[in-house]
């Protein structure tokens, strides 16, 4: 089988297959995560739209803190220091993500005012993928957390 970036997973996803901006992400890395993808983009999918079409958090975003959170995350309370080292590592990445989008919040990224929420969901057509920067958030948050990734692996060594 090819060999093909997460970032292209993702945009096959998203592109091809249609699940939304959280799905396309986190199930990009369904395999590292040790989910099923179905599982994977089905826990995802109230993500899209900013959390229902609410506009708030970018699904793109939320998709990544799914994957940073199966990565890094923790299960245990007790360790006081396992929260604050995760916050600070979804700090971080928000930083990346805004840098690179301008904005973690999907109304913001659509230059919608607040309160301003979607009905149903719009038709995937060229103008639908021409006019928002969903495909592009989508991109930069499934290279940003293989990188991230990827950085924190090279640490261990």
């Amino acid at each position: 089988m090819e060999n093909i970036t997460k970032q292209e997973k993702a945009r096959a996803l998203f592109m091809e297959r249609g699940f939304n901006c959280a799905q396309a992400v986190a199930g990009a890395f369904a395999d590292e995560m040790g989910i099923d993808e179905a599982q994977i983009v089905k826990l995802a999918s109230p993500f899209g739209g900013g959390f229902g079409r609410m506009r708030e958090v970018c699904g793109a975003f939320s998709g990544m803190m799914m994957v940073l959170g199966a990565y890094c995350g923790y299960d245990d309370p007790s360790v006081k220091t396992a929260k604050p080292e995760l916050y600070e590592k979804v700090r971080l990445l928000a930083s990346r993500f805004e840098k690179e989008n301008g904005s973690i919040v999907c109304r913001e990224l659509l230059g919608l005012k607040k309160g301003e929420v979607g009905g149903e969901p719009a038709e995937r057509t060229p103008e639908f993928y021409r006019t928002r920067p969903c495909l592009k958030c989508i991109e930069s948050a499934a290279r940003l957390i293989e990188e991230f990734i990827n950085e924190c692996e090279a640490k261990k060594q």
